[in-house]
């Protein structure tokens, strides 16, 4: 191999130098400044067949690398790098050593000795395809983590983000920048176990074969929203080893929380709409009205509640709808027909033998129902607190023991108010919301026509 007229190189430095021009990626040729090829690595034999033994030591590429009419044009650019600052990038098509013609794409820049002269050219090349495919590589990378219309995060195989962009940093309620380098655990809330696992999986074993949703909440929110991410996973491997090395994950996320919360409400409604249908016609088997009635408050409770107790009005042949008051001091006039066992686990509505009014005090939910004739919603709250706590709270309102949340709705049937229906969810259940309380009006429709048929009877 020929070198440049400048600091002469030791064995060492020629065997290095070899080395690592036959090792690039790109096709590497030199020129002196009278144009004679001085260097000529494997790379370049490879896209244009010519060896190092054949191209080393021609005068440019007339007659052999390049056609007649192109040959002096394309010496002219290599060499007027030479004439000019910095390197210049030219596409040329040069010839094969069996006759093709491939378009490539040089960088071309010139070689200074030791007196700041140039003495030559060095001129980097690939196949123009091959160059076009890295910038497409490259541009796509950039988009994504630019302009995706779905979240882009580049986990490292620490857990930790290292790259994030646009719509990722906006879903996530922080910036670009103070994402990177910080925990999941930091970012995520409820979900980030599941999550984590799966990064772990894709590091490990490859992306699973479709992608999953994950259920999410933000710290910052104090988890008090969920939502829900379709998300794909892809396993970055370094592609200059010989066996990949995982670099981190790839992970893609769209937010689809609106679409998932419209297809559980739907199939909520479906579902209770099949309740309802069962109900009516478990109900018109039964002989006795109340029967009927606890039947549907039955059928209701699968899913919905853990308790539900059914109260009428002592007076409820009358038209006024309002609760009096016992001379006792007691504020309410309600009498317990039928309710769930309070004590070792869920069970049926079953009737209550006796007709003593329950002891409500002054603006409890089912009194509140019954004056309003609609629905009430009643809650502990949402901070922790001890069972003793809740218990409490449940015993002032004479509910079952752990109950947190309640429902009460009014019995309406033939324009008169005959009692209240109240449903009752327990410690870790959600609170009863707008949906919830319309489908116990619904419900409670229903019970009332059946009390209504029991008192005419």
């Amino acid at each position: 191999m020929q070198s440049f007229d400048a600091t002469p190189l030791s064995d060492g430095d020629e065997q290095l130098l070899a080395a690592l021009l036959d090792g690039m990626e790109a096709g590497l040729c030199a020129f002196d400044r009278d144009g004679v090829i001085t260097h000529w690595n494997s790379e370049a034999a490879r896209i244009l067949g010519w060896s190092t033994e054949e191209a080393v030591g021609r005068h440019g590429f007339s007659g052999w690398a390049a056609r007649q009419a192109d040959a002096a044009e394309v010496q002219a650019r290599l060499l007027g790098v030479m004439d000019g600052p910095g390197r210049q990038v030219h596409e040329f098509a040069l010839l094969t050593k069996d006759g093709r013609r491939v378009l490539v794409r040089t960088q071309s820049s010139a070689v200074q000795g030791a007196d700041g002269r140039p003495t030559g050219v060095y001129c980097a090349f690939s196949e123009v395809h091959a160059q076009i495919d890295l910038e497409r590589s490259i541009a796509l990378s950039e988009a994504l983590f630019d302009d995706a219309s779905s979240g882009v995060v580049l986990i490292d195989a620490d857990l930790r983000p290292a790259v994030v962009n646009a719509y990722a940093a906006r879903v996530l309620h922080s910036s670009r920048e103070a994402l990177l380098g910080r925990p999941l655990g930091d970012l995520l809330d409820y979900g980030v176990e599941e999550l984590e696992n799966a990064l772990q999986h894709v590091l490990a074993e490859g992306a699973p074969p479709a992608p999953s949703d994950l259920w999410i909440s933000l710290r910052g929110d104090g988890g008090s929203r969920r939502y829900c991410w379709r998300s794909g996973f892809v396993r970055l491997g370094s592609p200059l080893g010989e066996e990949p090395v995982p670099l981190g994950v790839g992970w893609l996320f769209h937010d689809i929380t609106d679409a998932k919360l419209a297809e559980q409400e739907g199939s909520l409604l479906r579902f209770r709409t099949n309740q309802l249908h069962r109900a009516a016609r478990a109900a018109a088997e039964c002989e006795v009205p109340l029967e009927a009635a606890t039947t549907y408050v039955d059928f209701a409770l699968a899913g919905f509640a853990e308790h539900a107790l059914l109260d009428v009005l002592a007076d409820s042949g009358g038209s006024s709808g309002s609760v009096g008051s016992s001379s006792s001091g007691d504020s309410a006039k309600l009498v317990r027909v039928a309710a769930t066992p309070t004590g070792g686990g869920a069970g049926p509505c079953l009737p209550v033998v006796g007709a003593i009014p329950v002891r409500y005090g002054d603006g409890h939910p089912a009194l509140q129902a019954v004056e309003r004739c609609g629905a009430v919603r009643a809650s502990f709250g949402a901070e922790p607190a001890g069972p003793g706590q809740v218990d409490a709270w449940a015993a002032a309102r004479r509910w079952p023991e752990g109950t947190m949340h309640g429902l009460c709705v009014v019995l309406r049937s033939r324009g008169r108010t005959m009692g209240a229906l109240t449903f009752l969810r327990g410690v870790g259940r959600r609170q009863f919301d707008r949906g919830d309380a319309a489908f116990a009006e619904d419900v409670a429709l229903r019970v009332s026509a059946a009390l209504d048929l029991a008192e005419g009877a």
